[in-house]
């Protein structure tokens, strides 16, 4: 009994006989058909789920692995990016699972979708069991083809008050003490006024023992601050990590109650993070939005946003430098 395969080949996927011999016509369509259509899925997807009348951010990257799996990662309206086993694909539409992280209810996340109009749609069962709608878009690919050009140097945060500044999502906490801003406990998250494409970041920033808090870079990136030890295992998720993507090579961290320093560079997706004089992410690329995200489109300038619902934070200076 003869057996065959797909494998990729010539820009889309071919049927082949197993010992070299050419499929009849109908089965060499078919394997270039459905090829076609697991072609158009692989990608990056920039994500916008309907939960209840509110739209809320999320991101799918498809892989192919060997040579009939697909795989991915996925960033849900809440948590971080999350491995996705298997995505199950059939005449244009696809499924998967995902276990639940940080949100309430014991059931897996189940995502369908179907490819549609050049896009993606579908709907996710939550961990609770709630249905949402989402429609997904292809992802900008955020190339830059030259070097930027610097401008001047904004100090986004006045040492005075709250200007150019609005809090979101609860009561605001946020006070200046003594030129400090300062978020005394977990409340409302800050948001710049002004939105940026690339740019430098310089913050100086201090924690209290046990707190996190982080900086969104456009609204979307988070480049994490927590109170992890110094000989923590390195990780997405702690000190200096863009949160469930991008790893530091070391936790260059001085501890709480001290102040510390991020110079972080982004053009485009490329992001290097130096902490306390040390580079510890070196222009690495960030594949989608983390968990968090203000929204999810990626082609479009964002603001500064500061998490302040996760415990203590205070910042002394925030001063930003875009590219012209």
């Amino acid at each position: 009994m003869r057996k065959h395969f797909l494998v990729f080949g010539a820009g889309c996927l071919m049927a082949v006989a197993t010992y070299g011999k050419p499929l009849p016509a109908v089965e060499r369509a078919w394997g270039q058909v459905a090829a076609v259509e697991a072609k158009d899925l692989i990608g990056r997807w920039d994500i916008t789920v309907d939960v209840d009348g509110k739209p809320s951010p999320s991101w799918l990257e498809v892989k192919l692995s060997g040579t009939r799996t697909l795989v991915g990662y996925f960033v849900g309206v809440t948590g971080s990016a999350r491995p996705v086993a298997k995505v199950n694909f059939d005449n244009g539409k696809f499924s998967f699972t995902i276990p639940p992280q940080w949100e309430e209810g014991n059931q897996d996340f189940v995502i369908e979708g179907e490819l549609k109009n050049g896009g993606i749609e579908g709907t996710v069962v939550t961990s609770e069991g709630k249905t949402h709608q989402w429609k997904g878009v292809r992802a900008p690919l955020l190339k830059r083809t030259a070097a930027p050009a610097w401008g001047k140097p904004i100090n986004l945060f006045n040492g005075k008050d709250l200007t150019g500044w609005k809090a979101i999502g609860a009561d605001n906490q946020w006070v200046v003490k003594n030129g400090v801003l300062t978020s005394p406990h977990s409340g409302a998250n800050l948001i710049s006024d002004q939105k940026f494409n690339d740019f430098k970041l310089h913050v100086e920033f201090r924690y209290h023992k046990g707190s996190n808090s982080g900086v969104y870079l456009r609204g979307r990136y988070e480049t994490q601050i927590e109170d992890s030890p110094k000989d923590a295992h390195p990780s997405s998720v702690l000190f200096s990590g863009v949160y469930g993507f991008l790893t530091p090579s070391e936790i260059n961290a001085k501890g709480p109650d001290q102040w510390q320093r991020y110079d972080i560079t982004l053009t485009g997706r490329m992001v290097t993070v130096v902490v306390n004089g040390k580079t510890v992410i070196s222009n690495q690329e960030i594949p989608g939005i983390t968990g968090g995200a203000l929204d999810s489109d990626e082609g479009a300038p964002g603001p500064i946003y500061i998490q302040g619902d996760h415990g203590p934070i205070e910042f002394r200076k925030i001063v930003i430098t875009p590219a012209k």
